[in-house]
């Protein structure tokens, strides 16, 4: 199947238990000076410089909590760092529920772990906790975080049955697959080595309907909570994983064909964007290749793909396999072991091909009705192996929905080796295209695991190698996108991260013109973390979702 009717149907201190106020301070809106332009937003907009942010002020950090609650997330996190605790929690859970009863049990958990990181169990139930925050300056990321209750063996056999197509199993497996996008066994539970990322495992579509329905109704309750709401989401638990492996698979064929040929031209090794293919030798490469005949070929490279250059860059390759070319239907690339021409993708049977498209409009019911209420939807970063469609996908729904105001987020996970260039291609395609660049940078989640898988199978390690390496990668991507603010009052960025020094780096990076485009929702483990980390921000004065 052609992969444009793919893209085409998407178009780380112990808290004081002093006694603390928790009556909001008022919070002084700057008076406009004699410079200001009324509804401009930029270098012009006259604002203050931001307040020296003090993680050490436990009086500011706390002031918004009543000790009981501080009592509460001492008990819990000393519980929670308990060797023992975690390893016996199961045996300890089902004991403590036989013993209690269900009603006291239930009572318990809400009064401890569950009140703890749980902010309600319903749109209602959320509503104090978002009301009483908001009086503080700090808004709310809504996220469902059910996860089934399946055995290692059940997810696993789930897995492999949801990311391999009919016309695979028939071949006998996936092997024309690279390696990295092949389900495995060994890592069918992809909740092992996990731990502060929810996880959905497919079963039918009934069941990804059921995800739409929850996402909606979160994105209802962030509406009704705040005229900026965010709600997240996981393409994970919309559709088959099988989908996302497959155009995984391609998009990163096609990305290596580029740098192939990059290489050939005595290119190699230059920046994504630097990257530029002189197309006539392009041509003649891709003639010499048999891809399609010269005359298909130079019709691909038209002055509408290309406009008066005689180079080709990354975003244009991309672009050649979009919906608005044929080379699409070709989607061949020549493999280098063999010599030989390769589809990219195998084909669907019916019924994939409606599970397919009913994905896509999961997708496209969620940003609709995001657009609608005015919430920013987040789109989850996950496993390298997936990632590549889901970037892809999100950026298709950016460019739908991102002509105003940025509505849709992509997530940009800084300790891969190649974040960079992820997100300077994304920020230049919005420049070029013309649509609102929304982005969400995070360190990421899953480093044990995808090393071990990427060992295990035998591919190259996706991860940075050291801990500097990913502060270092993380800090050159936001200092991009901060640059980009500067210049585009249109584009947003939201630094989730966990870091001290990120947070002080972005406060004393950011141009002040642009304070209003930096979301910082700091640490959402351990609740005590997050209001060291969220409300001397909000006092601040930054916009705190």
């Amino acid at each position: 199947m052609a992969l444009r009717r793919v893209l085409s149907a998407a178009c780380s201190a112990t808290p004081r238990l002093a006694a603390l106020s928790t009556a909001p301070e008022a919070r002084q809106q700057p008076a406009a000076g004699p410079g200001a332009v009324p509804g401009r937003r930029g270098a012009e907009a006259v604002r203050p410089p931001m307040p020296t942010v003090d993680f050490d002020n436990a009086q500011e950090a706390y002031r918004s909590r009543h000790s009981w609650e501080l009592a509460r997330s001492l008990l819990v996190l000393r519980l929670c760092a308990s060797p023992a605790l975690l390893a016996h929690h199961e045996q300890l859970l089902r004991f403590a529920r036989r013993l209690l009863g269900q009603r006291l049990f239930d009572k318990l958990m809400k009064m401890t772990f569950y009140g703890q990181f749980v902010a309600g169990e319903d749109q209602e139930s959320i509503q104090p906790m978002i009301r009483h925050n908001r009086a503080f300056g700090v808004g709310s990321i809504l996220d469902y975080g059910v996860e089934e209750d399946l055995s290692t063996e059940e997810a696993e056999r789930q897995e492999m049955e949801s990311c391999t197509s009919v016309a695979e199993r028939k071949d006998g497996g996936t092997g024309k697959r690279e390696k990295q996008y092949q389900a495995h066994q060994a890592f069918g539970d992809r909740r092992d080595g996990v731990v502060s990322a929810r996880t959905y495992f497919y079963t039918n579509e009934n069941k990804c309907d059921r995800h739409m329905e929850t996402f909606l109704r979160c994105i209802e309750a962030s509406a009704g909570a705040s005229d900026d709401g965010f709600s997240a989401i996981k393409l994970t638990a919309l559709g088959r994983p099988q989908f996302l492996l497959q155009l995984s698979d391609v998009l990163t064929k096609w990305r290596r064909f580029f740098h192939q040929i990059a290489a050939e031209q005595g290119k190699a090794g230059l920046a994504a964007l630097d990257t530029k293919l002189e197309v006539v030798a392009l041509q003649e490469s891709m003639v010499k290749m048999g891809i399609a005949s010269r005359k298909e070929i130079e019709d691909w490279f038209t002055a509408e793909t290309l406009g008066v250059s005689s180079t080709l860059d990354l975003l244009d390759w991309n672009s050649l396999i979009d919906s608005r070319t044929e080379l699409s239907k070709h989607l061949v690339v020549p493999n280098m072991q063999t010599g030989q021409l390769e589809p990219l993708l195998s084909g669907f049977t019916e019924e994939e091909q409606q599970q397919m498209a009913r994905m896509l409009q999961r997708m496209d019911v969620l940003a609709k009705k995001a657009t609608k209420v005015g919430v920013r939807l987040l789109v989850d970063a996950e496993q390298t192996y997936f990632q590549p469609a889901i970037s892809r996908l999100t950026l298709e729904m950016q460019r739908k929905f991102n002509v105003d105001k940025p509505l849709i987020f992509n997530t940009y996970q800084c300790y891969l080796r190649d974040a960079y260039d992820n997100v300077t291609m994304d920020v230049e395609l919005a420049r070029r295209e013309g649509w609102c660049f929304g982005a969400k940078l995070v360190r990421g989640a899953y480093m044990a695991q995808e090393r071990a898988r990427a060992v295990e199978i035998g591919y190259e390690d996706p991860i940075n190698p050291t801990y500097e390496a990913t502060n270092t990668m993380y800090h050159r991507c936001l200092n991009y996108v901060l640059e980009e603010l500067k210049n585009n009052a249109r584009a947003e960025v939201m630094v989730a991260s966990h870091n001290e020094d990120t947070v002080r780096f972005t406060l004393r990076r950011g141009p002040s013109s642009c304070h209003s485009h930096i979301c910082l929702p700091g640490a959402q483990a351990l609740h005590w973390v997050l209001l060291v980390f969220k409300f001397p921000r909000s006092k601040a004065g930054d916009p705190m979702p």
